[in-house]
């Protein structure tokens, strides 16, 4: 017995170092691609020196002898922090995930390459000014200065993730920086889900009034009615079953909802108390580790410019110089467009045009796959645009047979002179300049928000399609592509875009609400981001009479829904304080509780309070309750609240309050019983995951933000290590924005939100404030990988001056860039 316990406890001991000696072997590749910040390398393709000088988070700040050497210093700093959030990137907007991650990437692969974002990408470097061609090649050779240095040192292939997944790194080229801009339009654009989407609840509605009900316009005058789609194509089918996109992490594909958002104000000298211009900006996108942002400081000839770019692109989006300070907002301009072509039905190989049948612009594409054959796609192009399959966005379920969907989209540009248009402007001296320069932004469509030293403005720069006042469907619903008057018309002149220079009343902002009310065609858009946040920015910024940073810093991290004000009062109006005294332990006592707490409750979307989840629940179990009965299956589209439809069914705007009757029962139910209901549906839900104590539960436990490695955060163990999750406050409609999942069994969790925060005071520049949500790093064995996550978290921000000296004071480390013999 004593010799089979000595031979037990040797056989554990081994196992133990053998566990032992694997991790330390791990943790040893891995750290071998840690960057050393304190040294000086030889490279190729510099003139003369550039020195990196790492502030105490970690921000670099480049100093080259001349702008190209300064984008080679900025491709070096990339490569070191964010290779591998760069490599995918790439590999996204190229279509080939598959090449690495074998089967679960194909769809997104295949939808990708249908786009052809890359090819488009690379016809458009011949376009870009001299100046911006001089970057991209001098940005493109710091990056692949840094592949060289890994090659040839052994700096463990550059990032951990390469040991897992075989990802050979090819040179970095000037159509890469490009198609990283195309990958975010692709990120932000929305227009193409909600045409599908209302062409489809269209289909299923009998009362076509609900419609603008489910699917409300943002309030404003002079939006006309718009055709059912049946009677623009009677053929199309009616219930069919929807295919969803693509879920897996590296998918760019934005769910419904979630395709951007963003906050920015500014105030003029006469609403500033410093008497200099103000500027807040706190761009949203989906949550990740490392966080899509990355702080920089660059040192051009014009003067030095700080503030956030994204890894691949040589640009700072949204920072400021000395003089200027820019911000950007998802501006939801509709540059989306769905065509239904019609096919010969004697040629499969051509579709209708105003002139008659005309053959498809084709072209093969393969897809390599790991582990697979590989999948030969042709891809299809009509005079509208690529042609999508059925299985992507639900298409099969309206188009009509005989019939294919070609997308119609800004970004499909292979003319594409936003990067010149993004460095143009990180050189522009005034508010005014950056306006006109803004003619050269394609895709994304955004809000520029501007300060300079005395003035502010805001414009809408990106191309928006001009339509024919006669299309059918006001670009709202798929239209026929063979009919001229369905047809764009090239681009809108860029005067006509909306802009707002030196407002009387000295604010200006957007948080992605309505800007303005035009008839159709000039309209912009009829979708919105928001209708809801404005209302709490407008009493902010008018509460006071002039603005500090302190201020606009409070409005960012602003957590009251003027949403829950609003409706609970509505869907509960019958249920205060009503009802006899219920028995500790019942439902009905539970209803109870939960109505007095939300009855003293301000609206703050506290992450420590538990009326926020209360609220939360109970709204959302209410409108699934409402659409289940009318929507059947397609109610698992709405997946987010949508106030004003809830707010028209409990006014009863247009006889709305019929959706709380269930057409399939009996009895005729009012909106009071369907609150109450939807209630004791949240009260259960809630009790089954945090517990029955109401007045012990935190928002914050269901609100976590998620900032998930998008290739490691799902590994066991290794998971633990490198997803960064964080209790917030704040919801879908406060302006500290954190939208929820909506996706069982987390539906809180917060996924998309202000992964940058940035407030500039232009009486005193170098006071201003920057803050993202994760780190620096992407290598999540450096201390800089979350270094900032907690500061995010509690509403801090960190310093950043264009101050030399105060970045060399506090320096990590700088790093010498010397050019090679």
């Amino acid at each position: 017995m004593a010799l089979l316990f000595r031979w037990l406890m040797r056989l554990a001991a081994g196992l133990i170092a053998l566990v032992v000696a694997s991790v330390a072997l791990i943790y040893y590749l891995a750290g071998q691609s840690l960057p050393d910040y304190d040294q000086t390398v030889d490279v190729q393709g510099l003139s003369a020196p550039v020195e990196i000088v790492r502030d105490n988070a970690n921000v670099p700040h480049i100093f080259g002898a001349n702008d190209p050497d300064t984008y080679f210093g900025l491709g070096y700093a990339h490569a070191q922090d964010r290779l591998w959030q760069m490599t995918i990137f790439r590999r996204t907007v190229q279509g080939r995930l598959s090449e690495v991650f074998g089967e679960r990437t194909v769809r997104i692969d295949r939808l990708l390459r249908r786009l052809d974002l890359y090819r488009l990408a690379q016809q458009s470097v011949s376009v870009q000014t001299d100046y911006t061609q001089a970057a991209l090649q001098a940005y493109s050779a710091g990056v692949n200065a840094r592949l060289a240095e890994i090659n040839e040192e052994a700096l463990g292939r550059g990032a951990p993730e390469m040991f897992l997944f075989n990802a050979p790194v090819a040179p970095w080229q000037p159509a890469d920086s490009i198609a990283i801009i195309k990958l975010m339009s692709l990120q932000l654009s929305g227009h193409l889900e909600e045409e599908v989407l209302r062409a489809r609840t269209s289909l299923m509605l009998n009362d076509s009034k609900k419609l603008i009900d489910i699917l409300p316009d943002t309030p404003g005058t002079g939006i006309a009615a718009l055709p059912e789609y049946a009677m623009i194509f009677p053929e199309a089918p009616r219930f069919a079953q929807s295919i969803p996109m693509p879920s897996d992490p590296l998918s760019p594909f934005p769910a419904r909802g979630l395709a951007g958002a963003s906050n920015a104000w500014t105030a003029a000298p006469s609403r500033s108390a410093s008497g200099g211009t103000l500027l807040a900006n706190d761009p949203h996108l989906g949550f990740n580790a490392p966080t899509t942002w990355y702080l920089a400081r660059l040192e051009l000839s014009k003067g030095g410019v700080i503030g956030a770019s994204i890894p691949g692109l040589p640009a700072i989006l949204t920072g400021r110089s000395d003089r200027l300070g820019w911000g950007v907002t998802s501006s939801y301009a509709d540059d989306q467009d769905l065509f239904i072509e019609r096919l010969n039905p004697e040629n499969p190989e051509e579709y209708l045009t105003p002139d008659g049948y005309k053959t498809f612009e084709t072209r093969p594409a393969i897809i390599e796959i790991k582990d697979a054959r590989p999948i030969t796609l042709t891809l299809r192009w009509t005079e509208n645009g690529p042609v999508l399959p059925g299985s992507h966005y639900s298409l099969s379920t309206i188009t009509p047979p005989g019939h294919l969907v070609a997308l119609g989209w800004s970004a499909l540009s292979p003319k594409d002179t936003t990067l010149s248009a993004a460095l143009d402007l990180m050189q522009s001296k005034s508010v005014r300049e950056a306006i006109a320069i803004g003619e050269g932004f394609i895709s994304p469509s955004l809000n520029l928000s501007l300060a300079d030293k005395t003035d502010i403005g805001m414009k809408l720069v990106g191309a928006v399609p001009r339509r024919d006042a006669r299309h059918q469907s006001k670009g709202r619903l798929p239209s026929q592509g063979w009919r001229i008057a369905n047809r764009w018309q090239g681009r809108a002149p860029y005067a006509a875009n909306p802009q707002f220079v030196s407002p009387r009343g000295g604010l200006l902002g957007n948080t992605n609400n309505k800007l303005i009310e035009r008839p159709f065609p000039n309209h912009v858009s009829y979708i919105w981001g928001d209708s809801q946040r404005i209302q709490r920015w407008q009493r902010l910024m008018q509460s006071r009479q002039v603005h500090t940073r302190d201020s606009f810093i409070e409005a960012q991290l602003d957590p009251v829904s003027s949403t829950a004000r609003s409706l609970l009062p509505l869907i509960g109006a019958d249920l205060w304080f009503t009802g006899e005294a219920a028995p500790e332990g019942t439902p009905a006592r539970q209803r109870q509780i939960a109505l007095a707490l939300l009855a003293d409750w301000n609206g703050e979307m506290n992450e420590h309070l538990p009326e926020p989840l209360i609220y939360a629940a109970w709204i959302r179990a209410l409108q699934q309750r409402l659409v289940a009965d009318e929507l059947g299956p397609l109610a698992e589209e709405f997946k987010h609240v949508e106030p004003l439809f809830i707010e028209r069914v409990y006014r009863n705007v247009d006889g709305a309050a019929s959706w709380c009757n269930v057409r399939h029962s009996a009895a005729e139910e009012t909106c009071t019983e369907m609150a109450r209901l939807a209630l004791d549906d949240a009260l259960i839900w809630i009790s089954e995951r945090y517990g029955t104590a109401l007045e012990s539960l935190r928002w914050g436990d269901a609100h976590q933000a998620t900032h998930d490695h998008l290739t490691l955060g799902k590994v066991p163990v290794l998971r633990y290590f490198v997803n960064i999750r964080q209790s917030t406050s704040g919801g879908d409609n406060t302006l500290q924005r954190g939208r929820t999942s909506g996706e069982d069994p987390f539906p809180f969790q917060n996924v998309h939100g202000a992964g940058y925060r940035g407030v500039y005071d232009f009486a005193d520049p170098n006071s201003s404030v920057f803050i993202s949500s994760t780190g620096q790093s992407g290598h999540f064995l450096s201390r800089y990988y979350d270094d900032l996550a907690q500061l995010w978290r509690r509403g801090e921000y960190i310093p950043m001056s264009l101050d030399t000296n105060l970045a060399r004071a506090a320096a990590v480390g700088i790093t010498t860039l010397t050019p090679k013999n």
